[in-house]
C-alpha cells in the first residue's frame, strides 16, 4: 500500500510532459503575462494531403474549458509550408464563420480587418515560421512572429474566443486537431 501511494505521489510530481509533432517541439508550459500556463496538447493542422502547421495551445487550467476561461492564453503556431499572408487570413475568417452566426461575424469583422492587416505586413506564413497569438488580459490578441510583437494588440475577449473556436468550436477546421489540442 505504502508502495502505490509513494508511486502515486511521484507520478503527480512530475512535470507536465511537453509534446512533438511533426519534428516540433512544444515545451510543457511557457509563461505569458506573467502567469504560468500549460500545455493542454498539440496536433497537426492538414490540409487535403498536406501539413500546414504544428499547433500547440496553452491555458492555466488544463482541465477546464480551454475557450470560456479567464486568464492569458497561448496558441502557438510552426508553420510546416509557406502560405501567403492573405490565404492564411482568409483561412482563419473561414474557420470562424461556422462557429459563429451572422451578427457575430458582423460585430467581430473590424477586429477581423485590424488582424488580417497584421498578417499582409507578415505578406507570408514561411515554413519554419513560429507564429503566437496570445491573450493578455486588459491589453487583447498580441500576434508574435519569430518572438517579435507584430501590430497592436486587438481588443476583446470574444475576439480571441472567436480563434480559439477555429479549432475548438462544435465545427473545428479539423476534428482530430480539435481532441488532439484538447489533449485527446
Amino acid at each position: 500500500m505504502a508502495t502505490r501511494l509513494l508511486a502515486l505521489l511521484v507520478a503527480f510530481a512530475l512535470p507536465l510532459q511537453a509534446a512533438e509533432v511533426a519534428g516540433v517541439k512544444f515545451d510543457a508550459g511557457v509563461r505569458v503575462a506573467d502567469t504560468q500556463l500549460a500545455l493542454t496538447g498539440a496536433g497537426l493542422r492538414q490540409r487535403f494531403v498536406f501539413d500546414v502547421y504544428a499547433m500547440g495551445l496553452y491555458v492555466r487550467d488544463a482541465k477546464a474549458d480551454p475557450v470560456m476561461q479567464p486568464g492569458a492564453k497561448r496558441i502557438a503556431i510552426h508553420m510546416l509550408r509557406n502560405v501567403d499572408a492573405d490565404t492564411f487570413a482568409q483561412a482563419l475568417v473561414d474557420g470562424m464563420r461556422p462557429n459563429h452566426d451572422a451578427a457575430t461575424m458582423q460585430a467581430l469583422a473590424p477586429r477581423i480587418a485590424e488582424l488580417n492587416a497584421v498578417m499582409a505586413q507578415m505578406k507570408e506564413a514561411r515554413k519554419g515560421m513560429a507564429i503566437t497569438l496570445d491573450w493578455l488580459p486588459g491589453t487583447g490578441t498580441q500576434m508574435t512572429v519569430e518572438g517579435r510583437y507584430t501590430g497592436a494588440p486587438i481588443a476583446g475577449e470574444d475576439f480571441y474566443r472567436a480563434l480559439l473556436r477555429i479549432w475548438l468550436g462544435p465545427k473545428p477546421v479539423q476534428d482530430d486537431l480539435k481532441k488532439a489540442l484538447l489533449g485527446g
